[in-house]
């Protein structure tokens, strides 16, 4: 009976084995999963927008300012149309106003060119010519404008703005009034902007 038992557990396993053979399943293998590649060192990701480039300029330096384009000279005529060497209230408003110009106000050189219409001798003329640019001049420095910057040259009745006569010969008035004046040209300077210092840097 001992030897019964024995043969039918062996039989059993060996049935049980047959079995697993037939099934054909083989155990599973163990997949490697692949890892995620890194990207290069120092490089960021392809579509990676939080890495943007790095300016290698310190923010905390400011760079210096553009210089300020050069001016033009400014010009304006001053008339006497009545005559004599008298500033009317329409030459003095002219000149106060040519005083607020940063031509003026930045140091250019004034220069006071004075003429005359053709009444009278060249002489006189003359002496009428430089007695109105010396009149515009000393209105300038009584406004505080260094007498150094001013240079007055008489022409007397050398260069007309318009004819003194008329084609029949006869005296041409308005041209004539027109003839007294000094004109006046400021020359300008350049003027550059301020440069800011690099700040200063720690040990």
């Amino acid at each position: 009976m001992k030897h019964f038992t024995t043969y039918f557990a062996l039989g059993a396993f060996a049935a049980l084995s047959a079995c697993n053979s037939q099934s054909g399943e083989t155990p599973a293998e163990d997949t490697p999963i692949p890892a995620e590649s890194a990207a290069p060192s120092g490089e960021a990701a392809d579509g990676d927008e939080s890495q943007a480039p790095v300016s290698i300029l310190r923010p905390e330096i400011e760079q210096p300012a553009a210089p300020a384009l050069p001016l033009e000279p400014v010009t304006i005529t001053i008339g006497f149309p009545e005559g004599g060497n008298t500033l009317g209230a329409s030459a003095i408003a002219a000149l106060e106003e040519l005083l607020t110009t940063d031509q003026v106000t930045s140091g250019g050189q004034i220069t006071l060119r004075a003429h005359s219409d053709t009444e009278g001798s060249d002489a006189a003329n003359m002496r009428s010519s430089r007695a109105r640019g010396d009149k515009v001049r000393d209105w300038m420095i009584d406004k505080g404008i260094d007498k150094s910057r001013i240079t007055v040259i008489a022409f007397g009745e050398q260069n007309p703005a318009q004819p003194n006569a008329m084609p029949d010969g006869s005296p041409n008035k308005a041209g004539r009034a027109a003839n007294r004046r000094v004109e006046i040209e400021v020359a300008a300077i350049a003027v550059n902007s301020p440069v800011i210092a690099p700040a200063p840097t720690s040990d």
